[in-house]
């Protein structure tokens, strides 16, 4: 049978195979044994072969009552990490037949407006971030298979959580500091209240603080250029002894911090030292290039897709952190002895 432009259909399938419509549809949604004759069968799947037949999988799953869809839920898409998140998530998603759709939390943290009518008859499941765990009520997707990215293990509302190893990021940092002299440290925190932060914070002051003679002060900032400047530019103003390094929540607010010394009249590294987190594009246009901990986002987002597709199918995904590596750079010196 010559093939015309249009996609066969399961009626052409019939037809050449000289059957009804429910009896290929038996066949190929493997349902013929004691139905039909192995003979009949064979017919059918021949005549699929020969016409090149695919079944309608969108129809076939909205029958079922799946869609193969999952929903990312992250904060507002103010760095290229986001991004890679999703193209690791997209990737295994797509080698297992699945979508996503990307949501982004409109206002970064908090509620989200439901982007389905009803998110339970349209996904299969959820991944979301700690940091837009706020938008899982609005949009009832605690109530689906839901897997965390970067949020506390202990508390998960998932049936499964997967983090990169930020603590260990944060160790590898002030080890570095440490080792290259500093004691009196700037702790420019990211004022978002996340599982991700938090634990930053309290590895940073736990870490410095088994070292006698230091100390860190913590200054929150927005994640923006234009706030982190502000805050950091305050802080560093004010009376009493001036840190000699500053550690970044995100390689953003290194970003205002670069700014902020400038106008202070200070020099980078040469008067502070600068780290950051997250290694994105910007910490190798700043100048000098920024001292950071590069986390991989593709890889985190295809880990968090593998989880999830392990919870769909009643597996117990895999666990452990994903690694980090610090990056060091010329952001970072020992601190200068006048």
């Amino acid at each position: 049978m010559a093939r015309g432009s249009t996609r066969p259909t399961s009626r052409d399938v019939a037809q050449a195979a000289g059957v009804s419509q429910a009896a290929v549809s038996l066949v190929l949604g493997d349902k013929w044994r004691g139905r039909v004759s192995a003979t009949t069968a064979e017919r059918v799947r021949e005549a699929a072969r020969e016409l090149g037949y695919r079944p309608n999988l969108a129809a076939r799953n909205l029958r079922l009552g799946h869609t193969r869809t999952v929903l990312l839920v992250v904060p507002a898409l103010t760095t290229e990490f986001f991004a890679g998140v999703y193209t690791g998530a997209a990737r295994v998603a797509a080698e297992h037949g699945f979508g996503v759709v990307l949501y982004p939390s409109p206002e970064g943290v908090g509620p989200a407006r439901d982007p389905f009518a009803s998110a339970q008859a349209a996904l299969d499941g959820v991944l979301a971030s700690s940091m837009a765990a706020d938008a899982l009520t609005a949009i009832r997707g605690d109530q689906l298979p839901l897997v965390m990215l970067d949020s506390d293990p202990t508390g998960s509302l998932g049936a499964a959580t997967v983090n990169l190893d930020i603590t260990d990021g944060v160790r590898q940092i002030t080890d570095h500091l440490l080792g290259l002299g500093h004691r009196h440290f700037l702790h420019l925190a990211a004022d978002v209240p996340s599982w991700t932060f938090e634990a930053r914070a309290r590895e940073l002051t736990e870490r410095i603080g088994a070292v006698p003679g230091t100390s860190v002060r913590t200054a929150p900032a927005p994640i923006s250029i234009p706030g982190a400047l502000a805050a950091a530019e305050a802080a560093l103003s004010t009376p009493g002894p001036r840190p000699t390094a500053v550690v970044c929540d995100d390689d953003k607010l290194a970003a205002g911090v670069y700014k902020a010394l400038r106008r202070l009249g200070l020099r980078v590294p040469d008067d502070m030292s600068v780290t950051g987190l997250d290694d994105l594009a910007l910490a190798t246009a700043l100048d000098p290039e920024l001292t950071t901990v590069r986390l991989d986002a593709e890889l985190f987002g295809e880990r968090g897709m593998q989880a999830l597709l392990a919870v769909l199918e009643g597996r117990t995904p895999d666990g452990g952190d994903i690694p980090v590596q610090l990056v060091v750079r010329a952001s970072t010196a020992p601190p200068n002895a006048s």
